[in-house]
């Protein structure tokens, strides 16, 4: 069995990060979808998105970081976004009112995004980074872990761009709980680690 393991992104390597990142939908995103201000089409450039991951992700520094990745046999597989709510400008700034319940709360950290390198699909490896997340936030004294997933609709397939918020069952299966169910397929979950002020 093929082994896994993450650590925080600022722990590993530019290289590593860019290994995850350098395929797929997520080549262009960047993981800046909820990052950036405006629209992030139209309002930056590749290389502004490019410069942006790395400096958020933080590799080879004491720190902050925007997320982790996860390793299957030591190599770079995944990417999982999970830091505070509150950096992220666009669940503010969005008129989905379900993306800011409870903006009050304090201690909330977002899951928001998730990459599996291509080679290391369909091996369960959202599973892993959604359960590293929970680990990880009771590390760094998260009190509420949220994320935002997509319902699979029974029968269908759902493409990758529209998984990069996480499935649904994934998020359960590490633990989280649904908080809120604002459209047909979006869910609003959360995981308690700590006492909410």
């Amino acid at each position: 069995m093929p082994e896994f393991s993450w650590r925080p992104a600022n722990e590993a390597t530019d290289a590593d990060l860019e290994a995850v990142f350098e395929s797929g939908g997520a080549r262009k995103c960047r993981c800046q979808g909820l990052k950036v201000a405006g629209w992030i089409w139209r309002d930056t450039t590749q290389e502004e998105r490019d410069a942006a991951l790395v400096e958020q992700a933080g590799c080879g520094t004491e720190g902050p970081t925007s997320g982790l990745i996860g390793y299957v046999d030591g190599e770079p597989a995944g990417w999982v976004a999970v830091e505070p709510r509150e950096n992220y400008p666009r669940i503010w700034a969005r008129q989905k009112a379900w993306m800011r319940q409870d903006p009050e709360l304090e201690g909330v950290w977002s899951v928001t995004c998730f990459v599996v390198r291509k080679g290391f699909r369909r091996q369960g490896l959202m599973y892993e980074l959604a359960a590293a997340t929970v680990e990880y936030g009771t590390q760094v004294g998260a009190r509420v872990l949220e994320g935002y997933p997509t319902e699979q609709a029974p029968g269908k397939t759902v493409i990758w761009d529209e998984a990069s918020v996480g499935l649904l069952q994934v998020f359960l299966d590490a633990g989280y709980e649904v908080e809120a169910s604002p459209t047909l397929r979006r869910r609003v979950v959360r995981l308690q680690l700590g006492t909410a002020r």
